[in-house]
Order: C-alpha cells, then sequence, then structure tokens
C-alpha cells in the first residue's frame, strides 16, 4: 500500500541527551505542530533530524533513536555538528532566510555553508530514496530542503514528489543575487507540485525561474510550467491551523484556571498582546516602538493597558539574534521607565518557555493581537488567535507584509514601518465597538475553520495526484519508442516522403541572439543525408529571410520557405513569391514599431521584403508583454483596410501582407504529389498552420509540451535530431536496399 512520506529539517518528535540518558518529546513548531496531527491520520512516515549531532552520539544510542523513533513511524536523518552549523545555522539562516525575508545586506554568500547545505540534502535524498516505495507520495518542507526534490529525481525519475515553501519566496531582481540561483532552481524543479502560501510568492517564483532559467507557463492561467522532459504545477495554498484544538482547550479545565489567574495579574486593564519568535524579520524593534508613540500621542490610555511582548527564544548560537535579544532588553527598559510607574508596567516582558495551557488563556485574555513582522510567510499565531476567541471579542492587528494578511482582511492591516499607522491601529482596536469585533471576528473564523491544516494537507496531496495525471495524459502525446519505430517503418515502405521543417526552436535551440542561431555542422550533414535518400523531399518553413535561408542552406538539395510563407524555393528552382505582394505599407508601419523598438530596450526591428518584425526575445518578459499589448492595439486601425496581417510568433510580433501562412506554403509541396509519408515537426503557434493542412495520416510533432493541434510531442530541438538522424540512418539505409 502506498504512503504518504513527509520530510522537514526536524522531525515532530525529538531526542535529548540528559547525562547519558535519552528522553523523545515532541518538538515545539509550527510545522511539527500543524502537520502533527494529520500525517498521523494518514499511512504515512516523516523523515527529518532528531535533534542531536551525531558527534554526541555513540552506535548504541543510534539504534536506540532509530527504535524509538520508529514507533512513532519517524525515519532520522543523523547530521555532524559540522554539518548542522555551516548547514542549518550557516545556508539555511546566514543566506535562505535573510535573502526570502528581503534583509539583503544580512545575507551572507559562503561557498562552504552552500557545500554543506548540498552535502545535507544529498543525505536527506539517501535516507528518502530508502524509505520509499513505488507509488509513494513524497513530500518536502521549507527551505532547508530545496535542493532535494532534484535529487530524489535522479535516483527515482518516477517518484511523485511535492514541495512546500513556509517562508516567502522574494522577487527576482532579489533571488538573482544568490550565487548559486540556477543549481538551486532546477533542483527544486525537481518537484511536481510546488506550494507556496500565497499567489505574491507564486507569482515571484515564476518570474524567477523564466528570467533565470527560460521556463515558461504551457497553460495559460493553470500555473502549469514546462521544465525539460516534464510539466511541474506551481499554486497557493494558505496553511491553516488546528481550529477545533484551540477553540476547544479554551473551555479546558486547565486553561481556564489559567485565566483565572492571569485574569486576577492583568486586573481591568486591556491587554495588546504580542507573541513571536525572537527574529529581526518579526519587527519586534518597530512594534515596540510604535507602542511607546501610541502612549505619547494617547497619554489617556497609560496605566489603563498592558502590553504583553511573549518572545520565543531562537537561533541562539547566530550572532544577529543575540544581538537583536539585547536591543529587545534595552528598549523594553527604557520603555517601562519612560512611561512606567510602581503601580503600572507598560511592557509585560516574557521571555521563557510557556506551557500550551498558558498561551490560549493569554490569547483568550488579549483585547488586541499586535502582530505586525516586516516580511512573513503566513503568520499561525494571527489564526491561533481567531480561533481562542470564542465570544468574538478582540481585534486583531495585522502587518500587510504577513501572508495571513491575504486571508484576513477584516483584521486592522498596517504598514509594518509606519509607527503613526500602528499607534492609531492600537487606539481604533481599543475603541472598536463590540459588534463590530464579533462582526470582523466571525468572518475571518468560519474561514479559517473551513481551510484547516487537515484540510490544507489534503488539498495539496490532492492536487499532487492531480498533477501526476496531467503529466500522465501529457506522456500520451509524446513519440514513444513504438511510434518512432512505426514512423521509420512507415517513412521506409512509401515511395514518396514529406519532411516539413520548422528551424528556430526546431532544429536548433530558440535562441535571444537571433545572430547566433546558425546552422552547425552536424545539422547541415542530417539535413543532406535526408535529401539524398530517394523520394524524399526535405522543406525548411522558416520566419527568416530569404538571403540567410539562402546563405546557409542554398547548396542542398533542399526546399525552403522563408518569411513564413512569403518566399518558397524549390529543389533546383529559383525563389518565388507566393502571390503578387506590395510593400509600400511600410513607409507607415515602420515609425510605430520603431516607436516601440526605442520605447523597448532589447527589442530589435527586422525588416524583410515583405514583412516588418518586432523582436524582443532578449528584452525583459513582463515589460514587453504589456509593450505587445499596446502595440496590437496601435498596429489595428493602420492594417484594418490595407489587406495586412498582424502576426504574433515566439518573441515576435510581424506585420505581413493577410493570407500568407507556413500552412499555405506547406500545401504546395503537399499538393505536389501522393506522398506515403509526411512528416512535419515545429515549435510556436506559426506552425499550428502547417499541422492544420496535413492530412490524417501525417506525423505531426511540436516540439515542448504545449497545446497543439499535432498528434504527437518531443521536449526538444535534441530530440528531433535524433529523430532526423534514425531517419537519415535506417531511412537512407532502407530505401537504397529497395
Amino acid at each position: 500500500m502506498s504512503k504518504l512520506v513527509i520530510v522537514s529539517n526536524r522531525l515532530p518528535v525529538r531526542a535529548r541527551q540528559q547525562g547519558r540518558t535519552l528522553t523523545f518529546e515532541p518538538t515545539v513548531g509550527g510545522l511539527a505542530t500543524g502537520l502533527g496531527s494529520f500525517y498521523k491520520s494518514y499511512e504515512s512516515v516523516w523523515i527529518g533530524w532528531p535533534g542531536i549531532a551525531r558527534d554526541k552520539l555513540t552506535a548504541q544510542d543510534e539504534i536506540l533513536i532509530k527504535d524509538q523513533l520508529l514507533k512513532e513511524r519517524c525515519y532520522p536523518v543523523f547530521l555532524s555538528q559540522e554539518d548542522l552549523d555551516k548547514y542549518y545555522h550557516g545556508f539555511c539562516n546566514e543566506t535562505i532566510w535573510p535573502l526570502f525575508h528581503y534583509f539583503l545586506s544580512y545575507a551572507k554568500y559562503s561557498e562552504t555553508s552552500w557545500n554543506a547545505y548540498r552535502r545535507v540534502n544529498e543525505i536527506f535524498s539517501e535516507v528518502v530514496v530508502k524509505a520509499a516505495e513505488p507509488g509513494d507520495t513524497i513530500w518536502v518542507q521549507d527551505y532547508h530542503l530545496l535542493l532535494l526534490p532534484g535529487l530524489i529525481r535522479r535516483q527515482l525519475p518516477t517518484a511523485k514528489i511535492g514541495l512546500f515553501l513556509h517562508i516567502p519566496f522574494p522577487s527576482s531582481e532579489v533571488f538573482r543575487l544568490l550565487p548559486w540561483r540556477e543549481e538551486l532552481l532546477e533542483n527544486l524543479l525537481g518537484a511536481d507540485l510546488i506550494g507556496f502560501h500565497t499567489y505574491d510568492y507564486l507569482r515571484h517564483f515564476l518570474a524567477t525561474i523564466h528570467r533565470i532559467l527560460g521556463y515558461d507557463q504551457i497553460f495559460p492561467g493553470k500555473l502549469v510550467v514546462s521544465v525539460r522532459d516534464r510539466v511541474v504545477k506551481v499554486d497557493a495554498f494558505p496553511m491553516g491551523i488546528d481550529y477545533e484544538h484551540f477553540a476547544k482547550a479554551v473551555k479546558e479545565q486547565k486553561t481556564e484556571q489559567e485565566i483565572k489567574k492571569l485574569s486576577k495579574q492583568i486586573g481591568d486593564r486591556k491587554v495588546i498582546l504580542s507573541l513571536d519568535r525572537l527574529d529581526y524579520s518579526k519587527g519586534l524593534i518597530r512594534r515596540l516602538r510604535a507602542y511607546s508613540l501610541f502612549l505619547d500621542r494617547f497619554p489617556q490610555y497609560k496605566g489603563r493597558v498592558m502590553f504583553v511582548l511573549k518572545v520565543i527564544a531562537s537561533r541562539t548560537k547566530v550572532r544577529r539574534y543575540a544581538r537583536l535579544k539585547k536591543q529587545l532588553d534595552e528598549l523594553v527598559g527604557r520603555i517601562n521607565g519612560k512611561h512606567g510607574t510602581i503601580a503600572w508596567m507598560p511592557v509585560w516582558y516574557l521571555y521563557q518557555f510557556l506551557p500550551e495551557t498558558s498561551l490560549i488563556a493569554l490569547y483568550h485574555l488579549a483585547d488586541v493581537a499586535l502582530l505586525t513582522p516586516l516580511r512573513d510567510g503566513m503568520n499561525l499565531i494571527a489564526k491561533e488567535f481567531l480561533a481562542t476567541r470564542t465570544d468574538g471579542k478582540g481585534v486583531l492587528i495585522l502587518s500587510e507584509m504577513a501572508g495571513a494578511a491575504k486571508e484576513l482582511r477584516e483584521a486592522l492591516i498596517v504598514n509594518p514601518n509606519n509607527r503613526g499607522e500602528i499607534a492609531e491601529a492600537i487606539r481604533d482596536a481599543l475603541t472598536m465597538p463590540l459588534e463590530e469585533q464579533q462582526e470582523r471576528n466571525r468572518i475571518m473564523q468560519r474561514r479559517i475553520q473551513r481551510y484547516d491544516v487537515v484540510r490544507w494537507a489534503e488539498d495539496f496531496v490532492d492536487s499532487l495526484s492531480a498533477v501526476t495525471r496531467l503529466q500522465l495524459k501529457l506522456a500520451s502525446r509524446k513519440l514513444s519508442p513504438s511510434i518512432r519505430d512505426r514512423l521509420i517503418t512507415t517513412y521506409n515502405s512509401g515511395e514518396n516522403a514529406l519532411l516539413l521543417l520548422d528551424y528556430d526552436g526546431t532544429l536548433i535551440p530558440f535562441a535571444r541572439k537571433p545572430v547566433l542561431a546558425y546552422p552547425d555542422p552536424e545539422l547541415l550533414s542530417i539535413l543532406a543525408r535526408l535529401s539524398e535518400a530517394p523520394g524524399t523531399e526535405v522543406v525548411v518553413i522558416s520566419g527568416r529571410d530569404k538571403q540567410t535561408l539562402e546563405h546557409w542552406f542554398g547548396d542542398l538539395e533542399i526546399g525552403l520557405v522563408a518569411e513564413h510563407g512569403v518566399w518558397t524555393k524549390k529543389r533546383g528552382e529559383p525563389w518565388q513569391v507566393i502571390e503578387l505582394l506590395t510593400n509600400e505599407w511600410k513607409r507607415d508601419i515602420r515609425p510605430v514599431l520603431e516607436l516601440y523598438l526605442d520605447r523597448t530596450p532589447g527589442s530589435f526591428l527586422e525588416d524583410k521584403e515583405f514583412s516588418l518584425a518586432w523582436h524582443y526575445r532578449e528584452a525583459d518578459e513582463e515589460f514587453a508583454e504589456v509593450r505587445v499589448g499596446e502595440l496590437k492595439a496601435d498596429l489595428a486601425p493602420l492594417v484594418a483596410n490595407r489587406n495586412l496581417g498582424v502576426l504574433q510568433g515566439n518573441r515576435v510580433i510581424e506585420v505581413r501582407n493577410a493570407g500568407i501562412s507556413k500552412g499555405r506554403a506547406a500545401l504546395e509541396w503537399v499538393s505536389l504529389r501522393d506522398w506515403g509519408f509526411i512528416l512535419a515537426i515545429g515549435d510556436d503557434r506559426t506552425d499550428e498552420d502547417i499541422f492544420s493542412v496535413l492530412p490524417t495520416s501525417a506525423y505531426s510533432v511540436k516540439v515542448g509540451l504545449q497545446p497543439s493541434q499535432s498528434r504527437f510531442n518531443l521536449n526538444s530541438p535534441q530530440e528531433v535530431r535524433i529523430l532526423l538522424q534514425e531517419l537519415a540512418t535506417k531511412g537512407k539505409e532502407a530505401k537504397a536496399d529497395r
């Protein structure tokens, strides 16, 4: 029976050493807490680090840990202290964490740390590969293991792999600062499904893989990306909490006792709760300063409010966090010294472990939850606070930079860098009518109760299964070995064979600099050998001008089509225009295209005999797409009454005479004789015109996984060459023997 394999940096159960004794306890953390109950409801295992460096363990200790964790359906990944220091404290928390949270000046780029990160991901992959069985679903968690999907994919090519990133994904301009960006992205794309908390992070990721690796979406609006011979789905899944757990915990006897105890200490003061991990991304310093400003602006609240600052210790070995702790301590002292009295302490500072009962009691007692991270993947604390509001009272103030702000729009949303705005929001929260509090909270509670952590996890796993079904469907269109054999057999058995071949993106990889995309000796040799086979007609159909095609292929005995069908040249004959055309329209159209040329850096204008082509191969993709829409709108009235058409190809807009197409040109050859075999191969939308005019018996092949009228797919120009090489070798020999 297939199972779910969850992989994360830490296990939900951790081992601890007390002298020479090993003990085990639940891991504290959002991921372990959130997925802890879910994975036990599945046929599943969890793989991760057990909490103790390997250097401190004996061989007997490791056996004991493995045996104990196996009872919890967990598999340990043992790591040395050096790896933990360089991988976790180093690359994870000194490179990825600050970079992805936009603290660019904090990010360190150490080759040593990167090598440790790669090495630890390889260690994880070895454990996963041993634990996983055919049919299993592998779900990798978070930024610690971004290389893992690709590493697993190399050893388990057909595995079902998902990855969820629990922190923000930065803009492409930020991500590109990472020296190892290509290797990280390529391995991350080993997953079948990549999940993010919000659409913003997803959008940044799509822009990044396009700009750095050149990968594009293949189904508009479907968030599916073509990665070589596979498709990868990306989507947003806002992580939830165990809502019922928090809602019910408020009414438990221990919690009620804790609420009564804390209520006596607080008295009749209003409670403003701030609960966060010690981290510079949480905006704790700015938050405290905003509270101090609130007391300055609204002195009537002095003595009437209490700011409960609960800080959870985190990454204490990292120097920057130690400095942050010192700053926090000093700022709390200054605020209490400035505003406090003998009877009243403005900030109640808690830097200590609190049991869950105490935390839930604080959630329930708080009149205001003030959560203002400078950047946060989700912020589950906001959802936990809302889940404990069983009476509907309380106000959530939430940073617009938290992923949760996309869902919890009824909260008071603030800019975490605007102290004045936060101070005003605190005042608004304290004066908000009860009815408004309850109405806002009800809406948010219904939302997070419906999409809780179990629903989130099930949604991700179901979506991963849907992706694999899509992959199987697309795989059925691939030119499989059996179809390839049938194709070659048909080619050999027919008296006459016609090969219609696109050039850019089909015979050679699509190049951003078209001047570099000239044919190499191998390609010329393949085309020459094909054209020499008895009864075989080879035609290269391209959007390039006839002078270029003549220069490249003029010495070969093949047919040529230039400018998407304007010019044709049959074997041994001169170039001919497909119909009487005029180019007088250019003087009116060229200035428009030149305007867009000047306004779009990286674009260039190609002036062909009977067409004008505006290329944006080297322009910024998103910016160019905006310009494309504008250009089409400007061209529409100019071409309307001139018998002209506007063709959009692969990163090009071409104006030409209407009625001209590759399909029309292809028909000239198709109609020449009764062909026993026809093969057409192309990669972009202009080649769809060829596929549409072919007889049903023809072999039509699309390069890439985009939707197409073709019958089959190949993944790349390299695969096209392999196919043509087979035809040139096997086919020529067979035809020569007849």
